[in-house]
């Protein structure tokens, strides 16, 4: 029978967010309904409820998050009732160009549930990013669901269904950091700050912190960075190639999404380095750049998709680490709330007082 629970909506945009009766079906073909334990607050929810995702409003918001399997619809093998789960964004199809190609990190043919959750009169609700997590219990496609260890926290290890998995990936999957590189990150948010943590975990040897907001600057400090650079006070291409013999950095991260910001990135690198931009722009930012120094510093120009994880390797990975005290997913943990403070959640993001907000159900 489908179950009616209590659910976070955007009911339209800029509207505040409302706690709402949602009944979520039993899960059919390939799906699964998993009671949530905990979800982050991402920035990417607050995209929606501000309409800068898509109008496809009432949105059902939170996706960053973690729980027990409650049941399985037909042919699902990869998860079973009582599992403990990290949820996904990106279920790959295994069928497409890239998964046969052995790249199923960029699949280009990920899938979410096909059944909808709905009001109670019938208005169906659109999950963000597949998944809606500010509810009691979620309806989605098994493939987003990671098994992972169950001693693990449901607030800690929810992170790395998006933003921690995001940072993460970016420096060590999409930038390849490794034993002895310089690394700077811009923009020391959740992502920024994963992106550090990653980077001192695969053994950069210099990781600098580039950041408007003191704050978010003492926050890299805890995760590993070994300088930091307010740009509101020093040019953080100067600072950073200072901090690098003169040269640059050999990875760089871009964790804002903004023109101005890629462009320090660019400039910010080593010949030969590789700017990252995972900081998500918004569809109408642009940004101009001579051809003549694309073509003379080499490297590479990267975008990093979710850290172009394949969340079946990485998150037990991460899991793993965190438990053995090598990767610390408490420390982006700012507070934890219930389901009724989301909208609060939200005026402390754009405060920049948290990194996370977690609801814990």
């Amino acid at each position: 029978m489908p179950s009616t629970v209590t659910g976070v909506i955007a009911r339209s945009k800029g509207a505040p967010v409302e706690l709402v009766d949602v009944v979520v079906p039993d899960p059919g073909p390939g799906e699964a309904v998993v009671k949530v334990q905990a979800c982050g607050v991402c920035h990417t929810d607050l995209h929606y409820r501000e309409g800068g995702i898509n109008d496809e409003f009432p949105f059902l918001l939170g996706h960053e998050a973690a729980g027990v399997v409650e049941a399985v619809g037909e042919g699902v093998t990869e998860v079973a009732p009582g599992d403990f789960v990290v949820l996904n964004w990106r279920a790959v199809c295994g069928q497409c160009r890239a998964c046969l190609k052995g790249k199923p990190w960029y699949c280009f043919n990920t899938h979410n549930a096909t059944q909808k959750m709905t009001l109670t009169d019938g208005t169906e609700l659109s999950p963000a990013l597949g998944i809606g997590a500010f509810i009691e219990k979620t309806l989605v496609a098994a493939g987003q669901c990671t098994k992972v260890d169950p001693a693990a926290p449901a607030a800690a290890a929810g992170l790395l269904g998006c933003g921690v998995m995001a940072g993460f990936g970016a420096a060590v999957n999409t930038g390849g950091v490794t034993r002895g590189d310089s690394v700077a990150v811009i923009g020391c948010g959740g992502v920024g700050n994963a992106a550090i943590a990653g980077s001192v975990l695969a053994g950069a040897t210099t990781v600098i912190a580039v950041d408007v907001d003191d704050r978010k600057l003492e926050w890299a400090k805890g995760f590993g960075a070994t300088h930091t650079v307010n740009s509101r006070s020093h040019d953080p291409v100067e600072a950073i190639r200072e901090l690098t013999g003169g040269f640059g950095a050999d990875v760089v991260v871009e964790a804002v999404g903004r023109p101005e910001t890629y462009e320090q990135a660019f400039y910010a690198r080593d010949l030969a380095g590789t700017v990252v931009l995972v900081g998500v722009p918004t569809p109408d930012l642009k940004v101009e750049l001579p051809m003549i120094e694309v073509f003379g510093r080499g490297g590479a120009l990267k975008s990093s998709w979710y850290g172009d994880c394949l969340p079946s390797r990485d998150f037990p990975m991460l899991v793993d680490l965190y438990r053995q005290g090598r990767f610390d997913l408490d420390g982006f943990v700012s507070e934890t709330i219930g389901l009724g403070d989301v909208e609060a959640a939200f005026e402390k993001m754009h405060r920049g007082d948290v990194l996370r907000s977690v609801v814990v159900l």
